[in-house]
């Protein structure tokens, strides 16, 4: 399935690049957003694309090159967007003009062996952007029944939490391991009752959801990334971040209020920006997104 960039209109409208400017698509994907952004930059601007996903880095690589666009810098980084102000020191731009983090999974990554999906083909349950971290199928048996409760109620509200983490524990004892996406998937299915939801959502989708979050720490790659706001924003440079997630729009909300209210920042939008319904028909992915915007002070 391929990518289609969300709310690329209002993100393009409230990160408004212009020629010179330097600019920063943290979670840069395939470019579907970058690419219109780095566009605007030229001549002579500055564009950093970040990605912990080697595969979707090399795809925005070949894609970026066709173009050939008049840039000053155009730099592409393989590593994890929390570490936004040492990338930044290392490619001396230590403060820059605009900044975008669309969050969340990608829909091109369904399908690529890493065991994202609780449907389609059986894959190694990895579930990492990086190759770096070590795989869920390595994880899982390391994590006890009440932190398998913990992970699964926390990074997703599912109810039955404590029967999932149960049978996840259960099929470590009798075996066979759980070592792909389509093991996972039918030990949550046999967790759950017969009418899970009333048949709305597969019975693994909240479950595959908590443990992609927290394999990798992706609300504390949030928190991290905030937390430099301060020191590589320049006076006037607009931040864009758009979730998919309740907590993660949660983290960003009071985040965005808190340096509003000390007057460091302004708010782009008051009310959260929602894709319209036309977009929804095209993008079913969008119908989740939520993009708030600030410009800082």
């Amino acid at each position: 399935m391929a990518h289609v960039p969300v709310l690329l209109k209002e993100v393009l409208e409230m990160l408004d690049p212009h020629p010179g400017e330097r600019m920063v698509d943290a979670t840069l994907g395939t470019a579907g957003h970058g690419l219109q952004i780095a566009k605007k930059l030229a001549p002579g601007g500055s564009f950093v694309g970040i990605d912990w996903d080697w595969q979707r880095l090399e795809g925005a690589k070949e894609i970026m090159e066709k173009e050939d666009i008049d840039l000053k810098k155009l730099v592409l980084v393989e590593d994890n967007y929390a570490k936004l102000g040492e990338i930044l020191k290392d490619e001396s731009l230590e403060k820059i003009d605009g900044l975008l983090l669309d969050l969340g999974f990608s829909s091109d990554q369904l399908g690529e062996g890493r065991g994202f999906a609780f449907k389609g083909k059986e894959e190694p349950l990895m579930m990492t952007y990086s190759q770096k971290l070590l795989p869920a199928y390595q994880v899982l048996p390391q994590l006890g029944e009440q932190k398998l409760i913990e992970i699964i109620r926390q990074f997703s509200d599912e109810r039955y939490a404590p029967r999932i983490a149960k049978a996840i524990i259960a099929r470590r004892r009798e075996g066979p391991p759980i070592v792909t996406n389509k093991d996972l998937a039918e030990v949550i299915r046999r967790a759950v009752p017969k009418n899970y939801e009333r048949g709305r959502i597969d019975p693994a989708t909240r479950t595959f959801m908590a443990l992609r979050i927290y394999m990798n720490s992706e609300l504390d790659n949030i928190n991290n990334l905030l937390a430099s706001l301060e020191n590589v924003m320049s006076s006037g440079g607009r931040v864009v971040i758009i979730s998919y997630h309740s907590k993660e729009d949660a983290i960003i909300k009071d985040f965005f209020r808190e340096l509003t209210l000390k007057g460091k920042a302004k708010l782009l939008n008051k009310k959260v920006v929602r894709a319209s319904s036309e977009e929804v028909e095209i993008n079913p992915r969008s119908r989740s997104a939520k993009l708030r915007a600030i410009q800082i002070q």
